[in-house]
């Protein structure tokens, strides 16, 4: 079949400015488009700002800022994907992410995936990141761990486009630059997912994407990428759109790209001194990173027993144990301080349902569910990762992967309300705030 091209020539203000190229045989060699040139339809702004990504003359306009991710509806498996970028200022940093989860890995903006490395004078590095995994080719360490390199740099000067052509083929991944392949890994896991375009720190343009699926080879399910569960972002990493805030608030609840960090200091009066949302939820699904990042120092707390009374001694006093603590926290459902779950470095660990454990007033079997079964927060200063279901009056929450409160029933929780990130006067740090409602 012959081929040909037509060159769009645009003139802006006296310049002429080549816009692309389209092929006569676009559709015809088995290749269809990922992006139209004119919106995002079949792209999901996974965890930035609205204007983080945007559509500009047929390009994908990232700003850089915050970092994060912007990935496909549809998973694949084996293809050749084609796609052009470029940089705007030396040193500009990006990727595309093969075979992402659906959302961003605990305690950090990116998801688990390959990356292949798109960065102004160091384009073509190849690499797992945040849990995936990858057998390098012409691999070197490195402080994050083994890469597999570029044999050859053919990257153009910076403003000029750039030519990607990446081919997944059961595991195997290979890349081309400028039109010589130059870098290949083996053994990937996952080997069926997302694509993902990344934004780190500097404005990036992308442009021409389009995909070649191959057959598949029906990989079993530990091969397979995290599918998407309908959770959408409650934090952009810009700012606190959605988020009410307060004069007393405004210095001290801070957007810092892609983590919210509080230094415990708010002014605000009452519960404003609280970030809640503004939109209140009834049902749902939710994921909160967080971390205490303050250096912890040796402090007495109480033992918390499994009936969620606190441990005594034989003359009724409090016994307690000497732990590294970094502060406190919490996480406040349906609109209100009862429901709250803690954050803190007690051994009975984090995600306890405070105002339902303490209160004597509550029967037995309700103290008892809202104390965690196992502590399973880690180590002081780590990110951990709640995974918190409400329907009805119960409550179920995860920690990094472990069920520690299971279908807590609670009685008197409303049925609907804001939710809100505690001030407890202490230093505390948040991420990868998603909610999927259930109503």
């Amino acid at each position: 079949m012959k081929k040909y091209c037509i060159h769009l020539l645009i003139i802006i203000g006296g310049v002429v400015l080549l816009a692309g190229a389209v092929s006569s045989t676009w559709a015809e060699d088995g290749f269809v488009p990922l992006f139209n040139g004119r919106n995002l339809d079949g792209w999901v702004n996974v965890n930035c700002a609205p204007e983080t990504w945007t559509v500009s003359e047929g390009r994908i306009i990232c700003t850089g800022i915050p970092t994060g991710v912007l990935r496909t509806i549809k998973q694949y498996e084996n293809y050749i994907l084609e796609l052009e970028w470029r940089h705007l200022k030396k040193g500009g940093n990006a990727g595309l992410f093969i075979h992402s989860d659906a959302i961003t890995a605990p305690g950090q903006p990116f998801t688990r995936a390959i990356e292949c490395q798109i960065m102004d004078g160091n384009e073509g590095d190849m690499f797992a990141i945040h849990g995936a995994k990858m057998t390098p080719d012409n691999s070197k360490p490195t402080r994050e761990g083994m890469r597999s390199f570029p044999k050859e740099k053919r990257m153009r000067p910076t403003g000029i486009w750039n030519h990607y052509r990446v081919e997944s083929r059961d595991g195997i991944l290979t890349l081309a630059v400028n039109g010589k392949e130059v870098t290949r890994g083996f053994h990937l896991n996952p080997r069926k997912g997302y694509i993902c375009l990344e934004s780190e720190g500097s404005e990036v343009h992308f442009r021409n994407i389009r995909i070649r699926e191959l057959p598949g080879s029906n990989p079993p399910p530990e091969l397979i990428a995290a599918a998407d569960e309908g959770f959408r972002s409650l934090y952009n990493g810009l700012d606190l759109r959605g988020w009410k805030q307060t004069p007393g608030n405004k210095e001290h609840w801070q957007a810092k790209n892609w983590i919210l960090d509080y230094d415990g200091k708010s002014t605000a009066q009452g519960e404003d001194v609280h970030l809640w949302t503004e939109k209140g939820y009834g049902n749902f699904k939710m994921i909160v990173d967080w971390r205490l990042p303050d250096e912890p120092v040796t402090e007495a707390v109480p033992v918390i027993l499994p009936d969620g009374s606190t441990a005594v001694d034989d003359k009724d006093k409090e016994i307690t144990v000497p732990v590294l603590d970094a502060g406190d926290s919490g996480i406040y459902l349906r609109g209100i301080s009862k429901c709250q779950l803690n954050i803190w470095n007690w051994p009975v660990g984090s995600g306890e349902i405070w105002g339902y454990r303490t209160d004597e007033k509550q029967t037995p079997a309700t103290r008892r569910a809202a104390t965690p079964i196992m502590n399973a927060d880690n180590p002081v200063g780590q990110w951990n990762r709640f995974e918190i279901t409400a329907i009805g009056d119960r409550i179920t929450v995860v920690v990094n992967g472990k069920t520690v409160i299971r279908d807590a029933r609670l009685p008197g929780l409303p049925g609907r309300g804001p939710i809100a990130l505690q001030h407890h006067g202490d230093h505390v740090q948040f991420a990868n705030i998603y909610i999927r409602e259930l109503d």
